[in-house]
């Protein structure tokens, strides 16, 4: 893929080809594309371009001036609940740490926010006590767990 547009994640600790390659084998029709080294005679850095599902990102490796926030998170809408389970499975193991509403953070410090489409059409819903009560179910829990948000919604 050849993209002119990318989101660049700095990474610090030398473990940016590391990350890559995790959530490349993470996403279904995620890749590499390719992967530089240097040293721009500040110290030595890494530049990998990769893509997750098809949507184009970077890792920039280049020491610690700068670290990942939650300002910048990748959020991935889910088929479905097992889809859901096993990327949050995935991305909190090692060193992840679970927050609210679906958000997590993986080992590497990337933030993320995992949840199946399926809440997207409850919280959006037409009918307004619908989405106030999907709203309501999801502000409750860590993982997203759709079918108690979908057992709140029916009363």
């Amino acid at each position: 893929m050849s993209s002119t547009i990318r989101t660049c994640l700095w990474f610090g600790d030398g473990r940016g080809h590391e990350a890559a390659e995790f959530y490349c084998a993470l996403i279904p029709g995620s890749r590499i594309e390719k992967a530089f080294h240097g040293d721009a005679g500040h110290g030595a850095f890494s530049v990998i371009d990769f893509s997750l599902g098809g949507v184009p990102y970077q890792i920039l490796d280049a020491g610690p001036m700068f670290t990942l926030t939650e300002a910048v998170s990748i959020s991935v809408a889910t088929d479905d609940q097992a889809e859901s389970d096993r990327l949050w499975a995935a991305l909190t193991a090692n060193g992840g740490t679970e927050n609210h509403c679906g958000w997590l953070k993986d080992r590497y410090g990337v933030s993320w926010q995992i949840y199946p489409k399926r809440l997207t059409e409850l919280t959006t819903h037409s009918d307004k006590n619908v989405a106030a009560k999907a709203m309501a179910a999801m502000m409750q829990q860590m993982k997203i767990d759709i079918a108690v948000i979908e057992a709140a919604v029916r009363g």
